[in-house]
């Protein structure tokens, strides 16, 4: 295998998103879970995502696995590797956006590393390097009461020099606009300066094409799935890459009973939760008895074993930000976090011994605690549900073959749940 690019995701939706976006752009994609063992057979592909769950860990358990999965990429012929975060930079002054980026770039021998999570497919746009989700700027947006990285500052430049030790520039708009010559020279400028990483503009789809075009020229980048798609496509255009479009992955159904977990507290899949009320039966969990060691688990599998053969059912850990800030003030916000998410793990895998092969999940923590439970190495990437949500089909799952659906807490539309199981034959 020699691949045209390596992609490491910091979480599991995000990794989903980023392959849904290579695999619609025309690049064969797989995504597998953490770095993958040696005898995993994969197939023939052009770019493979390896999904990290490091977004939120300490920042040096972060640098440590992503550079296992760099060597692991660089390994296998990757002569650009995109380290993918969210695209509402989500990330605490302590990282780990900057020194996994730090160390990337030391690896890498990187001069200025280009760094957007810019994706206006999705209504994430950067202007004068301030990131605007939809028409507002990110610390007026839902995500400045996000419950494990509260985002309070819109400029990229300050958030990533505060976590970066190197110096942070920008490439503005109007530069971007003249094309992809003018980002080199404005790149070498930056270089002499002693810069070593630039926040890049980009409000449309033209300016990804643009980064993109720079970017494969260089070792390594740091954005969302928006820098994914322009470096896909200078792969296509430039010809390293004979597109593969609209060869996803299998569609054999599966069949069986379907189930959906929510963990995500945003308030994009609390309206999505109100909605398949009306599609499926729905439990809400009890954070507090799930805290205070009351077995919620139990309750929510003997309510949905019987309900299974009926049709979906919907299990939700889902709550308001008011909620959750009373949660982690009694209980700290690391220990409520890891408890909710392993109550989430622990459902997720009696509902597979209970037969579900087909599974939908809400919130990049809680899909990362359910796939590490059920041990799936792999996806191959299927039909798009949303944008940047894709239908998957586990690739040496102990479970044997099951699709499921991975969704970061902003994406989808108001009937998710119904449209990603829809899809999910």
């Amino acid at each position: 295998m020699t691949l045209a690019l390596g992609c490491i995701a910091d979480d599991y939706t995000g990794a989903s998103d980023l392959a849904n976006t290579l695999t619609r752009a025309g690049l064969r994609t797989v995504q597998t879970i953490g770095v993958p063992a040696d005898d995993l057979a994969l197939p023939e592909v052009d770019a493979v995502v390896v999904s990290l769950k490091s977004r939120s860990i300490e920042a040096g358990l972060a640098v440590s696995r992503s550079r296992a999965a760099e060597t692991w990429l660089r390994g296998r012929g990757a002569s650009h590797v995109l380290f993918k975060i969210c695209s509402t930079f989500d990330s605490t002054d302590a990282g780990n956006i900057g020194p996994v980026m730090d160390a990337l770039r030391a690896d890498g021998g990187e001069g200025v590393v280009l760094v957007t999570p810019a994706f206006p497919e999705t209504g994430r746009t950067v202007y004068q390097g301030n990131l605007f989700v939809g028409a507002v700027p990110l610390n007026e947006s839902p995500l400045k009461d996000h419950p494990l990285n509260p985002m309070r500052d819109s400029s990229l430049v300050r958030v990533l020099a505060r976590q970066s030790k190197t110096q942070v520039g920008l490439v503005d708009l109007a530069t971007v606009a003249r094309g992809a010559d003018a980002v080199r020279a404005r790149l070498a400028e930056l270089a002499g300066k002693g810069v070593g990483a630039a926040i890049i503009d980009a409000v449309f789809d033209r300016d990804l094409e643009t980064i993109g075009l720079v970017a494969a020229q260089h070792r390594l980048s740091v954005g969302a799935s928006g820098i994914g798609l322009g470096l896909a496509r200078a792969l296509v255009s430039t010809g390293k890459v004979k597109s593969a479009a609209g060869s996803g992955g299998s569609d054999a159904a599966v069949g069986g009973p379907a189930a959906c977990l929510a963990g995500s507290c945003s308030q994009a899949t609390l309206q999505q939760i109100a909605n398949a009320e009306r599609a499926m039966a729905v439990l809400h969990l009890d954070q507090n008895r799930i805290l205070t060691g009351a077995d919620e688990v139990q309750r929510a599998i003997a309510w949905a074993r019987p309900r299974l053969a009926d049709g979906p059912v919907l299990i939700a850990s889902s709550a308001t930000p008011d909620q959750v800030a009373a949660l982690q003030a009694r209980h700290g916000r690391d220990a409520a976090g890891h408890a909710i998410e392993q109550a989430m793990a622990d459902i997720a895998e009696n509902l597979v011994k209970s037969g579900v092969r087909r599974l939908v999940v809400a919130g990049g923590e809680t899909s990362g605690a359910v796939v590490d439970r059920l041990g799936i190495p792999g996806f191959l990437v299927g039909a798009e549900i949303a944008a940047g949500v894709p239908v998957l089909r586990a690739v040496g799952a102990e479970a044997g073959d099951m699709l499921l659906a991975l969704k970061s807490g902003n994406f989808g539309g108001p009937e998710f749940f119904s449209d990603a199981l829809g899809l999910m034959r």
